[in-house]
């Protein structure tokens, strides 16, 4: 099993919000999601810390193009490295001024100083991979498990007995609990059941999702997440029935999410920390655009 190190992103200067795993290969370091440009210079600073260099970075694997998974992978680029995406999501690497207006809708003025600076990726650095396909490097062979849900362009990676599962498998931070990140425009709770079922068939005796770490029990997270998505949805559903805008329905659906964590033990820091790796507020758009679809018969 090649060795796989957690790199903390120290996003918005926090620890255990973001990470980018180093996976040390006969092939050289590869990394699985890069993570914000904004971090860039965290990453680099864990890469070096490991005895690498970024150049030394000739391949990524990116779960998502989510600007705090995918955002930085522009950079390596620069020095020849290829970046390895779900083929739904190579177009807007390609180009991402679609992507960076649709994120711009969400977060407004914070975009730089949350993201920083996401650049095109020429085609030639660009690979994509299908559910299904493998990629090796060296001694290290990465399955591609397409789950969307979370993403329309969502990818998990297993490698011998553990997998890579970006946000598919929800947010845990140390011993937190699992909470599923809801952004619009591509929820689909049905479609991420799915996808669930479909990682839990592999019996992996780990996962390592971006946010936060390596986790073991992994049916029982698997159980947790799918509690807390249907607990999230079918809170929204009456409010969406009663035609609330989503600035109405916010501050009541923070104030839920806040009381469940400190039902749950959560003291101010590690719900701040939560927050930074899934603000709850961001739910709220996406889970009623899911109830909005799902009324209008497209999903």
């Amino acid at each position: 099993m090649p060795k796989i190190h957690t790199i903390d992103l120290n996003f918005q200067h926090e620890n255990e919000a973001i990470a980018t795993y180093l996976i040390e290969t006969e092939q050289g370091p590869i990394l699985v999601d890069p993570g914000p440009y904004s971090t860039f210079e965290n990453l680099k600073a864990g890469i070096e810390a490991l005895g690498w260099r970024v150049i030394d970075i000739e391949n990524i694997l990116i779960t998502h193009i989510h600007f705090d998974h995918a955002g930085a992978a522009w950079k390596f680029t620069e020095h020849g490295a290829t970046v390895f995406v779900n083929p739904i999501g190579l177009p807007h690497l390609k180009n991402p001024e679609k992507l960076w207006e649709s994120a711009k809708m969400i977060y407004g003025d914070n975009m730089d100083s949350l993201w920083g600076e996401m650049k095109p990726i020429d085609e030639e650095f660009l690979v994509g991979l299908s559910d299904g396909q493998s990629v090796e490097f060296g001694d290290a062979v990465f399955e591609t498990i397409y789950t969307p849900g979370h993403a329309v362009h969502h990818n998990a990676y297993m490698l011998d007995d553990v997998i890579f599962t970006g946000d598919v498998a929800g947010v845990k931070i140390e011993n937190g609990p699992v909470v599923p990140p809801c952004p619009p425009p591509d929820i689909n709770i049905e479609l991420w059941k799915q996808s669930i079922a479909k990682l839990r068939k592999l019996n992996a005796k780990g996962i390592y999702p971006t946010h936060y770490g390596y986790h073991e029990n992994v049916d029982e997270h698997f159980n947790q997440l799918e509690i807390v998505l249907d607990a999230w949805s079918n809170y929204m559903k009456p409010m969406y029935d009663d035609n609330l805008s989503a600035e109405e329905i916010t501050p009541v659906f923070v104030d839920y999410v806040t009381t469940k964590y400190k039902e749950l033990g959560l003291n101010e820091e590690q719900i701040q920390v939560y927050e930074y790796a899934n603000p709850t507020w961001m739910s709220v758009n996406g889970l009623l655009r899911y109830w909005k679809l799902k009324e209008q018969g497209r999903i």
